[in-house]
């Protein structure tokens, strides 16, 4: 066998391979998503650990006695967008009676979060999600997708559509401590 087939059989052979890793990934991925981050009402929010922009450690079992507005979401998520100025003009209202907003952007470089945290002029903790450990937990797919979590832990609400204020105010209103 010459050189240049022995080279070409190596090259296909390694494309094949390849593609069979591929498609047994695929597979994979498909037949554990169900397994992976069900999380439905009433059950409670499986506990995280995740860093804002400054650095800071947010669990959120440390805003147990808290409601907790969970919102994934990303820079380039157009319904996203429509949804954050809501969740600033709101955070002022329901800060002060108990419910915290908590936004977790998934796999973005801290340069686009940072920009779009000042384009909006986010009030409330951003938290940084770049291993995708957290959405995989929570079975986030697609964006956005918010979790309403009462003060005892408990999964009150999921939505996974974009809100109206109307709609925000209401759920919020509804994991008042």
């Amino acid at each position: 066998m010459s050189q240049k087939k022995k080279q070409r059989l190596l090259v296909r052979t390694i494309i094949l391979l390849v593609l069979i890793a591929a498609v047994a990934y695929t597979l994979y991925a498909n037949l554990t998503k169900d397994s992976r981050g069900e999380i439905k009402v009433g059950d409670n929010a499986p506990d995280f650990v995740l860093q804002d922009m400054s650095g800071a450690k947010h669990k959120l079992s440390d805003y147990r006695g808290k409601g907790v507005f969970l919102n994934f979401w990303g820079t380039w998520c157009e319904p996203c967008k429509e949804e954050m100025p809501y969740m600033v003009d709101l955070y002022k209202e329901f800060s002060k009676q108990g419910v915290e907003i908590l936004a977790v952007n998934v796999g973005e470089s801290n340069y686009l979060v940072n920009k779009f945290i000042n384009n909006y002029e986010l009030n409330f903790p951003v938290l940084i999600d770049k291993s995708r450990d957290v959405q995989n937990a929570y079975g986030i797919d697609p964006i956005p997708t918010s979790f309403f979590i009462d003060s005892s832990g408990k999964v009150k609400q999921i939505v996974v559509k974009t809100m109206t204020k109307k709609e925000i105010q209401h759920l919020m209103e509804s994991i008042k401590p």
